[in-house]
This record gives C-alpha cells, structure tokens and sequence, in this order.
C-alpha cells in the first residue's frame, strides 16, 4: 500500500473513520511514527481495539491506559516504562493512532 491509499488523518494523524482501519494502514501510521511493529505492539493493539468495541471509546487518559493494560496482562506489561518502550511520547495517544482510534480525551 502506498502513502496514495492512505485513509483520510486530522492533523494529528488519527484516521478520520476508524473503520478505514487496517492492519496494513496501522503499519504505515506507525512508521509515520518511527515504530516498527512487532509481536508485544500487536498485542497491545488487539487489546485497545477490543476495548474500543467493548466500551465505545479509547482509554481516556494515559493512566487508565496503564491500568487497563495491567488488568489484562499483569505488572510486566502493565507499566508506564514497558508501554513508553512500545510507544513512545503518550503512550495512550501514539497506541490509539497507530490503532485506528479515536485521540483518548485527556491526553495532551
């Protein structure tokens, strides 16, 4: 896929209709970013889209984010420092954007 079929982004490159998403498009959103997407990122945002189809929204701040990730999968992967490492910046808004979801609400 070529920048060309890129979705439509605001301009803070959340995708304007997140049901354009796909994981082809996740991969050229993140490396917009500078992330090269692996196993641990996947698993992350598998878990932010099924929390999105569960609850109607993102995370709305960076600490609930931690939180909910913890509820899932423990202190190991729980944790600011492990999220900052997968997503650098504000770990809830780069995982949302590259995630196909919507900016959470309090994240700056």
């Amino acid at each position: 896929m070529t920048d060309t079929l890129m979705p439509e982004r605001n301009n803070e490159g959340f995708l304007e209709n997140a049901e354009h998403w796909s994981p082809k498009v996740a991969e050229i959103i993140a490396r917009d970013d500078g992330i090269d997407l692996l196993k641990n990122h996947w698993e992350i945002i598998s878990f932010l889209r099924e929390f999105y189809k569960q609850h109607e929204m993102s995370p709305p701040s960076n600490r609930l984010f931690v939180k909910a990730v913890k509820e899932a999968f423990g202190e190991a992967k729980g944790n600011s420092i492990y999220l900052m490492q997968l997503f650098p910046g504000t770990p809830a808004k780069t995982a949302c954007r590259i995630a196909g979801l919507p900016r959470p609400t309090n994240c700056l």
